[in-house]
């Protein structure tokens, strides 16, 4: 049932290989790879817990030695003093330009390593093995590397791509729900995006694919990984199309700001949400058909997810609160606010013509709908 997309950037191709039971073939993929037989890794204590022995023990049959920083899991740990002590870390286990990092966890252990991968001695080499499904789908793939700063959410790091990428589909069984679904509010983007057939696919595998089917996965998995793999090629440094990998992300950056990157809002729940509201924007533009937001907003609905600004907990800044907070977002070019918006279902583009006062109605209507 293995998978394997490869992403090829000219000098920097890498393979993304997709399926279960990867952890345990992890030395015999990552060795062609190594100069010597030792790696370090860079994960969090809830997937060390988990995770860790499995993945040391499929390095030790390869013969690979490995040492281990477990770091504080959740977003906080996307910042400076996390990132000093790995580089820290790395270079006490004299880490060399030839060796392996292996960034082992989910989008937080990915963007964290691999941007100490980058400043490390100029650019040391690093193995994305992602343990959540949005890690999967998104982040461990196409070098976007970085830690949040207080203005906002990734703002501060490199492009850095990884030499390999081993998405292992079992250990998303041990995912809690809730961390499942943000994750699938990244897959559904990449179908309302630019692939309507693959929405209408996840419109009938979705609740297969939550209740635990991993043909399903791994299809939603690779289908995902293979729209972000084509973008990424076309655009490796976002000067155009990879900015559509951003749909729903110019809302839920400000609403994930607005809730102190805390777990009142996961990254894939402000995704979602930021699905909705982008298609809602669309709609009242006239850009796309009034049913396509209803449409988005029932599927997400039936997966269980967050929808709309109700479902998120807490009080949250005024409509031009939040705009401010967007104003902040990387998206922003000469101080004019880029948004993802869609024709329709599948036929996502970049825009920076988008009225502010529609932008505000629509979030004004979204926090009225909280009381």
């Amino acid at each position: 049932m293995l998978e394997t997309v490869h992403v090829d950037l000219p000098g920097r191709a890498y393979d993304v290989r997709i399926g279960p039971g990867l952890l345990a073939q992890a030395g015999a993929e990552i060795a062609p790879f190594l100069s010597r037989p030792r790696v370090s890794i860079l994960t969090d204590a809830t997937v060390a817990a988990l995770h860790l022995d499995a993945l040391q023990a499929g390095l030790a049959q390869e013969g690979i030695t490995s040492e281990a920083l477990a770091l504080p899991p959740g977003e906080a740990t996307k910042s400076w003093g996390p990132l000093e002590q790995s580089v820290s870390w790395l270079l006490d286990q004299r880490v060399e330009r030839g060796d392996i990092v292996v960034a082992f966890g989910g989008g937080v252990i990915g963007d964290l390593a691999g941007f100490a991968a980058a400043i490390l001695r100029r650019g040391v080499r690093f193995v994305q093995i992602p343990t959540s499904l949005l890690a999967q789908v998104d982040s461990s793939v196409g070098g976007k590397t970085g830690i949040n700063a207080a203005q906002g959410k990734n703002l501060i790091g490199a492009f850095h791509q990884p030499a390999l990428v081993l998405a292992d589909t079992d250990v998303l069984g041990s995912l809690e729900p809730r961390d499942f679904l943000a994750g699938y509010g990244e897959v559904v983007k990449y179908g309302l995006l630019g692939d309507a057939a693959f929405f209408e696919w996840l419109e009938e595998q979705g609740p297969a694919l939550a209740a635990g089917d991993m043909a399903a996965r791994v299809e939603a998995v690779r289908r995902s990984v293979q729209m972000k793999a084509d973008i990424v090629i076309r655009d490796e440094t976002e000067q155009g199309d990879r900015a559509l990998l951003n749909l729903g992300h110019t809302f839920g950056h400000a609403l994930e700001a607005a809730t102190g990157y805390s777990d009142r809002l996961l990254h894939g729940e402000g995704v979602a949400v930021g699905c909705a509201l982008a298609f809602e924007l669309s709609s009242r533009m006239g850009l796309c058909a009034q049913e396509d937001p209803s449409r988005v907003r029932a599927h997400l609905k039936a997966m269980g997810m967050k929808t709309d600004m109700a479902d998120i907990p807490g009080a949250l800044p005024d409509a031009d609160g939040l705009l401010d907070l967007m104003g902040q977002d990387k998206k922003v070019v000469q101080g004019t606010l880029r948004f993802i918006l869609a024709r329709g279902i599948g036929e996502a583009f970049i825009t920076s013509d988008v009225p502010k006062d529609t932008v505000r109605a629509v979030l004004q209507d979204a926090l009225a709908a909280r009381r």
